[in-house]
């Protein structure tokens, strides 16, 4: 691709040489094994210390990620922009030093590499130009999808078609999958789900968009991983605090280096021994023994093709962020999880269930008068009341 060029689109994503070359089913780099583990964990690329890219390669390969071609001039001046704005906010927001290099003068190619040494100032300051850069990026592109007359229908289409296509292009390079599937949380699902919550917003619904991964093995759970953060997933738009891992020992992934490098130093990981080798489900409606690889990811869409001519602010290339969620297990896995109460439908069957029981629940107020003496046999009654009406509403379907 030459300078100058629009860059081609692979439906809702960029398409770019750098995301082709390696990230199959060799060894891990140590940016890979960090990017893993960030995922793996649910953490946030706000708490890394530093990056381990090697070359200009890797860091076009992540800028394509986040939807940036480094050959096209709209995207290299909105980099410029991010890094301006991301310098004034260190220096005149945060009182920080920022050297002129990173500031401004080092070609932002190098800035990521800059970042990835093994300390010094510069270092530090690479990896907190970027870490602002990245915050600012995804406000900016939040703010656009609310002025932008594109429906979520559209731009989930446009997803789910683009990641399709890239599913069989992987499955055809010969990448393990045995099945991939995906699909939108019905309205009926929303409702249950916020009723489920404390918090009943729906921006917390994170899986309205779900692709569900099954591979061949076991073995084959790592490598597939790097391939979807190296083609599909940019690892620093993982959202933090929302990864359910209950298939892949992190222990497998710690790597002996000079410079000890991992995402999370001193991380606890627990202890499956103890637990007779399988972790507790961390949803609770779920089965004891189900297991699976579950996280949620904000992937920066293109919507030019969305849009007439000249709809995005001053010629540039539109970026918007869909957030999903990705489904990852083995095929063996995936059988088991459907035996007895791990079972979709003992599963939904649970959740209707608390839901029953949430919403025939009178208030509590009404059954605390024994604290002053009143309560007694009425209020073990009412208790029992309860019991009894959510025991036929749960009959009654």
């Amino acid at each position: 691709m030459t300078t100058g060029k629009q860059p081609d689109t692979f439906g809702a994503f960029v398409t770019s040489q750098a995301l082709w070359q390696g990230g199959g089913l060799g060894e891990l780099s140590l940016q890979d094994i960090g990017e893993i583990q960030l995922l793996l964990r649910g953490q946030s690329v706000i708490d890394w210390h530093r990056l381990a890219m090697t070359c200009e390669e890797d860091v076009r390969r992540l800028a394509a990620l986040n939807s940036l071609d480094l050959n096209d001039p709209g995207d290299a001046e909105r980099l410029a922009e991010l890094r301006q704005q991301a310098a004034r906010y260190i220096v005149e927001v945060l009182k920080l030093r920022l050297d002129e290099n990173i500031a401004e003068k080092t070609p932002w190619l190098q800035i990521p590499l800059i970042a990835s040494a093994k300390g010094g100032s510069q270092q530090r300051q690479a990896c907190m130009l970027l870490k602002v850069m990245h915050i600012i990026y995804h406000l900016d592109a939040r703010e656009l999808r609310t002025t932008l007359a594109i429906s979520d229908n559209d731009i989930f289409s446009l997803v789910e078609e683009s990641v399709t296509r890239m599913f069989d292009e992987l499955r055809t390079a010969g990448v393990p999958v045995v099945e991939f599937s995906w699909s939108r949380k019905t309205k009926e699902s929303q409702v249950t789900k916020l009723l489920l919550k404390k918090e009943t917003s729906a921006a917390r619904v994170f899986d309205r968009l779900r692709f569900r991964l099954i591979v061949r093995h076991a073995a084959d759970l790592v490598p597939t991983l790097r391939i979807l953060l190296h083609r599909c997933i940019p690892f620093n738009y993982v959202v933090p605090g929302q990864t359910v891992n209950t298939l892949i020992d992190l222990e497998s992934l710690k790597v002996l280096h000079e410079d000890g490098f991992d995402t999370e130093e001193g991380a606890q990981v627990p202890d499956t021994a103890a637990l007779g080798g399988v972790l507790p489900a961390a949803n609770e409606f779920s089965g004891q023994s189900f297991r699976l690889l579950n996280f949620i990811a904000d992937l920066p869409v293109r919507v030019d093709a969305l849009l007439p001519p000249g709809n995005c602010p001053d010629g540039r290339h539109c970026v918007v962020f869909v957030t999903a969620e990705f489904q990852i297990m083995d095929k063996g896995t995936a059988e088991a999880n459907e035996q007895g109460e791990n079972s979709h439908s003992q599963y939904k069957h649970r959740q209707h269930q608390h839901v029953r029981v949430r919403l025939l629940r009178e208030p509590r107020g009404k059954h605390e008068k024994g604290e002053k003496g009143e309560k007694g046999e009425k209020g073990e009654k009412g208790d029992r009341a309860d019991k009894d009406r959510t025991d036929k509403a749960d009959k009654n379907g």
